[in-house]
C-alpha cells in the first residue's frame, strides 16, 4: 500500500544530526525520524499546480534526506512518479469558488474523513498540504484535533506550501493568526508574505515562486523574446507539430483554458467563439491548446475539438519542456487566470488573462477583493502589464479584440517583456535572505530552488 523511495544518502546521518544538535530542548524532524529508521511524509495536493509543487518537493526531500522516505496521501501523476500512492484521484478535490463548491460538499466531507483516517494510520512524522487551502486547512485542523482528542502520541509537524492570498481580501491579514493553531510552518512563494505571516504569529519561510524551478531547469532566466526562441530549433517545433502548422506566416496562439473541469467548461466555449472572430483577420491562425493533467479536462477538450473553428493541436501535460517549447513557437497566449500567467511571463510570451465564475462568486469577489487585479504579475508590479478580461468583460468580442492588439501592437508586446524581467527578480529570494537555510543544509547557492529550500526547512525543523 505504501511505497518506500529508494534513495542514496547525500551525507551520513551522523553528520546531519550533529549539524542540528544545538537544539537541546527538542528534536528536529529528521532526528525524530531517525528513531524509526525512515521519514514518513503524508502529502496532499488537490490541483494540477499543487501536483507540480508537491512532486518537486518530494524529489528534493529524497535528494537531501539521510533517511529512506515513505510517502502517502493525495496527489496527481507527477507526485505518483515520485513514489506516492494516491488515496483517490486528485481531481476529486479540484473545485473552486464558494457557490460552485456547494453541490460537492458531501463528497468533500467523505474525502476529508478518508484522508484523516489514512493519515492517522500512516503515523507520519510530517504532514504537508499544498495550496487548495479550503480542503488543506480543514484537513490540518481536524487532523490536529483528532490527535489531541484521542491523545495520540507523536503528533506530526504540519507544513502548508503556498500561503493563502490574505493580501487580496479585505480583512485577510486579521485571519492569519488562527492558522498557528493547526499550521506549524508556512512556505510562502511571494515577497513580503513571510514578514506579514510572522507579524501575525505564524512561522513562515519565503522560498520563492515555483516557476523558478522551470527557470532553473530550462535556463529561462535569460532575456529573450518568443521570436528568438523560435529560432533555437526546439524539439517541439521540429518533432511534435506537423510542419504545415509551423510555416513562417502562421499566426500561432497558445490557449490555456484552465486545470479544473468546471473552469474549463466555463472558459473554453468563450475562447472558442473568440477564435472564430479572429479567423478572418488572421486566416492562417493556429492554436495550441494546453491540456491540464486531469482526465476529465482531457476528455472534455477532446470532445470540444469538433467545434473548434481553426486548426488546433493539443499540448499534453506532464512535460515542462514541451509546455515551454509550445510557448516558444507562439506569438501570443489566451489563458484562464492562474499560475500559468506567471509561466507565460517567464517565457516572455505576451498574453491575455481571462476569468469568469458563477455570478454569485463574482459578486463576492467584487465585494471582498481589495486589489484591482487578478493576475499575479499585475498584482506584484502594481500595474496592468498583462491585459485582463474579467467577469462580464470576458466575452468573445472583447477577447478577440485584445488578442488582435497583442498580435499587432509591438509596444504592447514589448511592455510585457520588460515587465517580465522585473517580475522574475521579485519572485526570487535574495541570497542574503536564504543565507541561514543554505548554510544549515550545505546547499550551494547556484543550486538553490524553492523546493530544495522547502525540503531543507522540513528536515531541520524543530517544533517549538
Amino acid at each position: 500500500m505504501f511505497q518506500i523511495s529508494k534513495t542514496k544518502l547525500c551525507f551520513p546521518l551522523s553528520t546531519f544530526t550533529k549539524r542540528y544538535s544545538s537544539f537541546k530542548a527538542t528534536q528536529s524532524v529528521i532526528d525524530k525520524a531517525a528513531n524509526d529508521g525512515e521519514l514518513r511524509v503524508f502529502i496532499v495536493s488537490g490541483e494540477v499546480s499543487g501536483d507540480n509543487i508537491g512532486s518537486r518537493l518530494m524529489s528534493s526531500l529524497k535528494k537531501l534526506s539521510p533517511l529512506p522516505l515513505r510517502f502517502h496521501g493525495v496527489g496527481g501523476s507527477l507526485m505518483c512518479k515520485q513514489g506516492l500512492t494516491s488515496l483517490f484521484p486528485m481531481e476529486d478535490l479540484a473545485v473552486m469558488g464558494m457557490w460552485e463548491l456547494l453541490p460537492h460538499l458531501y463528497k468533500f466531507r467523505v474525502k476529508l474523513k478518508e484522508t484523516i483516517d489514512a493519515a492517522v494510520k500512516f503515523k507520519p512524522h510530517v504532514v504537508v498540504t499544498v495550496d487548495s487551502k479550503g480542503f488543506s486547512f480543514r484537513l490540518l485542523k481536524e487532523l490536529r484535533a483528532r490527535y489531541n482528542r484521542q491523545q495520540l502520541e507523536n503528533c506530526p509537524v504540519h507544513f502548508h506550501y503556498v500561503a493563502p492570498s490574505f493580501w487580496a481580501w479585505k480583512g485577510g491579514e486579521s485571519r492569519l493568526g488562527g492558522l498557528s493553531e493547526f499550521v506549524d510552518h508556512l512556505f510562502c512563494i511571494l515577497p513580503n508574505e513571510e514578514r506579514v505571516c510572522r507579524e501575525h504569529g505564524v512561522e513562515a519561510t519565503f522560498v520563492g515562486h515555483p516557476v523558478l524551478e522551470d527557470a532553473s531547469e530550462f535556463n529561462l532566466m535569460r532575456t529573450c523574446k518568443p521570436q528568438e526562441l523560435k529560432l533555437e530549433g526546439l524539439s517541439f517545433s521540429e518533432h511534435s507539430i506537423p510542419s504545415v502548422f509551423m510555416k513562417q506566416d502562421s499566426t500561432v496562439i497558445s490557449v490555456l483554458p484552465g486545470s479544473r473541469l468546471q473552469e474549463v467548461e466555463r472558459m473554453l466555449p468563450i475562447f472558442c467563439k473568440a477564435m472564430k472572430l479572429l479567423k478572418d483577420p488572421f486566416p492562417k491562425l493556429v492554436t495550441l491548446i494546453h491540456v491540464a493533467s486531469n482526465s476529465q479536462v482531457d476528455h472534455y477538450i477532446g470532445k470540444s475539438l469538433s467545434e473548434w473553428p481553426v486548426p488546433a493541436i493539443l499540448v499534453p501535460s506532464g512535460s515542462t519542456q514541451l509546455k515551454y517549447d509550445a510557448f516558444g513557437v507562439s506569438q501570443a497566449a489566451l489563458c484562464t487566470s492562474g499560475t500559468v500567467a506567471v509561466e507565460l511571463q517567464l517565457a516572455r510570451l505576451p498574453s491575455l488573462v481571462a476569468y469568469r465564475a458563477h455570478f454569485l462568486t463574482e459578486l463576492l469577489i467584487r465585494y471582498k477583493a481589495k486589489i484591482p487585479y487578478i493576475s499575479l504579475p499585475n498584482i506584484l508590479l502594481d500595474s496592468p502589464i498583462i491585459p485582463e478580461a474579467l467577469f462580464q468583460a470576458c466575452n468573445p468580442s472583447n477577447l478577440a479584440s485584445i488578442v488582435k492588439r497583442l498580435l499587432l501592437d509591438e509596444k504592447m508586446r514589448e511592455r510585457q517583456v520588460v515587465g517580465a524581467e522585473k517580475l522574475i527578480q521579485l519572485l526570487h529570494p535574495s541570497e542574503s535572505r536564504m543565507g541561514n537555510s543554505i548554510h544549515c543544509t550545505g546547499l550551494e547557492s547556484h543550486r538553490y530552488t524553492p523546493s530544495m529550500l522547502a525540503a531543507s526547512t522540513i528536515l531541520s525543523y524543530v517544533k517549538r
